[in-house]
């Protein structure tokens, strides 16, 4: 996760090299898209190899742990112009309900910056957006250029 990602004026243009440039994003194919409102929202797509719990089936909350991980970075990333990958400090996952077999979806905001930390909440949910299967607050101490 140290790699620095692409220049943040192309960022927005090319969200897949800005995922590329983190591994674990990338291994979980996680997508950067717009809603029709053209807000940004996060998307893990479901695979199978994703589930935690077979007998439900249920995603594994690591996975959804790493998807609203790196959620939260590419909030910090893209809406902070950021040139370097921060670093995270903190992070606190609520797990609300079981994920499902099933395309998972993230909405992040920064609701707190400072010259070095930046905190970031998380909303995760499936089907509904009003119900969250997760919610998450992650602090990350900004890097110098």
């Amino acid at each position: 996760m140290n790699t620095p990602p692409p220049n943040a004026a192309i960022m927005p243009d090319d969200p897949r090299a800005l995922v590329a440039a983190v591994p674990y994003a990338a291994y979980l194919d996680l997508r950067i898209e717009q809603d029709a409102d053209g807000a940004r929202i996060f998307r893990l797509p479901y695979r199978e190899d994703l589930i935690g719990n077979a007998r439900l089936p249920a995603l594994h909350g690591g996975a959804i742990a790493g998807f609203v991980e790196s959620a939260a970075l590419f909030e910090v990333l893209i809406s902070q112009a950021q040139q370097r990958v921060p670093r995270v400090v903190d992070m606190t996952v609520d797990y609300l309900r079981s994920g499902r077999a099933r395309d998972t979806f993230a909405v992040g905001r920064v609701v707190r910056q400072g010259s070095r930390i930046a905190q970031v909440q998380v909303d995760v949910w499936q089907d509904q957006r009003e119900r969250l299967i997760a919610f998450a607050r992650a602090d990350f101490l900004l890097q110098e250029d």
